[in-house]
């Protein structure tokens, strides 16, 4: 069929007006908005140990959460992070669906917000609509820009935030004040900023719909056990209109009463009824909106619920089945390593480079020298006297190194050291080791591996 001449071939979507509703499901939704928001705005302004408690610092190579110091040499506790996030991912996707993307996801949590604003400024569902469409006026004007204001705050704050936790969030609040803020600084500032606002102002389920992934590969982590938002067809259908003294059984109407409020509450605008959609997020709002009614009409509850595809068909559901045990035991495994790891990890890190300008020096006496250039690296806050050794030869020994070295707290000391070693006993290629231990702690230590060379037998 050929296209009608000057047809688009994209359909602009309508705007979405999601009408306000009370329950469990929304209980839980603004509680975690609260928790999740007031965690990001609110543990950059945490100090500890005298700095910032969470800190990334990308110039000195340094993240500080909690009293931990974590340098680039502590990447595999970051792709251990990493996994742990992923199966949770898998594991609660194929338990109960996206609730990931309905409770936690940033651009949910954000929108939620921005909605309640504009709620707070331009009213109900129905008042919005009608206000969007009547002319301009002093009213509209008022209200849409007391909304813009929020808005725009709201996203300039987020974006001072999110920059705060990669440059100390005092000093930033400082230079702005002084208007003696960086280049990079401003422009991430604005550009996360702005990408609040459009997001979670205009964009909205949008994001969710067609720029956000998971929504077109959570089918994979689904199966007839998973514990999705469901409608109960066959005990709402038919669907009608009725009054609520109506024996609708006896007038041939099942328990949906079509009054569309499941679809007034979406915030992607989708019909529940129409079954399990990829833009269904999960939020639930749609098993509040029904159970409201339900109630109203003296109804069991449960018409839209979570419940599984063998539930539906009455085959019995095992929510507890095979795939959860092994995510489970994955999880148990991974998160069981990084604890492990993380509380044996020991606080300084001995990296040894050796000279490759040359293969060896001879010396008076019969003495054999290698040069090598040692990198300690305290991840204490605290400073530390260490003491530092070579082994692995016999009769080794370290050159013009003083008994004890002091390191800053979190610092980095470059030292270069000379091992010598007699003739006859450095030949060829040989394994030595250096080791370095805290003086006050006999715990602190660590050992490190390299190659001393001398003459060919």
């Amino acid at each position: 069929m050929s296209r009608p001449q000057g047809a688009s071939l994209y359909e602009s979507a309508s705007k979405i007006y999601p009408r306000e509703i009370g329950g469990r499901f929304a209980n839980l939704s603004r509680l975690a908005t609260i928790v999740l928001l007031g965690l990001f705005y609110a543990v950059p302004w945490l100090a500890m140990d005298g700095r910032q408690a969470v800190l990334f610092d990308l110039p000195a190579r340094k993240f500080y959460i909690f009293g931990l110091t974590l340098w680039p040499q502590d990447f595999p506790y970051l792709a251990l992070l990493l996994m742990i996030l992923a199966y949770s991912l898998f594991f609660f996707t194929a338990l109960a669906g996206r609730l990931w993307c309905g409770f936690a996801c940033p651009q949910t949590v954000w929108t939620e917000i921005f909605i309640r604003m504009e709620q707070f400024t331009e009213g109900t569902r129905s008042q919005r609509m009608k206000l969007d469409k009547a002319p301009w006026s002093w009213n509209k004007f008022r209200r849409k820009f007391s909304k813009q204001f929020l808005w725009i705050t709201f996203s300039l704050w987020t974006g001072f935030t999110f920059v705060g936790y990669f440059q100390p969030i005092r000093e930033l609040g400082m230079d702005i004040v002084a208007l003696n803020v960086g280049g990079w600084t401003l422009f991430w500032g604005l550009f996360y900023g702005f990408a609040t606002y459009g997001n979670a102002g205009y964009m909205r389920e949008q994001v969710c719909k067609y720029m956000c992934p998971y929504a077109r590969f959570q089918s994979a982590m689904f199966d007839k056990d998973t514990l999705i938002i469901s409608y109960d067809e066959e005990r709402g259908e038919p669907r009608g209109g009725r009054k609520r003294s109506v024996d609708h059984k006896a007038a041939g109407l099942g328990d949906c009463i079509d009054c569309q409020l499941c679809v007034q509450v979406c915030p992607t605008g989708i019909d529940i009824r129409e079954g399990l959609q990829y833009e269904c997020i999960a939020c639930a709002a749609c098993i509040d909106a029904c159970d409201s009614i339900m109630d109203k009409m003296n109804y069991p509850r449960g018409l839209v619920r979570y419940t599984t595809e063998h539930a539906m068909q009455h085959k019995g559901s095992r929510v507890l089945r095979p795939r959860m045990f092994v995510y489970a035991t994955i999880l148990l495994i991974l998160i069981a390593g990084l604890v492990t790891s993380m509380a044996t990890r020991t606080p300084v890190i001995l990296d040894v480079i050796r000279d490759r300008n040359s293969l060896y020096r001879e010396l008076p006496n019969d003495m054999i020298e290698n040069i090598y250039t040692l990198k300690l690296i305290n991840q204490s806050n605290d400073p530390r006297t260490f003491t530092l050794g070579v082994s692995g030869v016999p009769g080794i020994m370290l050159d013009g190194v003083a008994d004890t070295i002091d390191v800053e707290g979190g610092g980095v000391l470059s030292l270069p050291v000379r091992v010598r070693a007699h003739r006859d006993d450095a030949y060829g290629i040989m394994t030595i080791e250096f080791s370095l231990g805290a003086v006050d702690d006999d715990s602190v230590a660590v050992v490190e591996d390299s190659r001393f060379l001398g003459p060919t037998p």
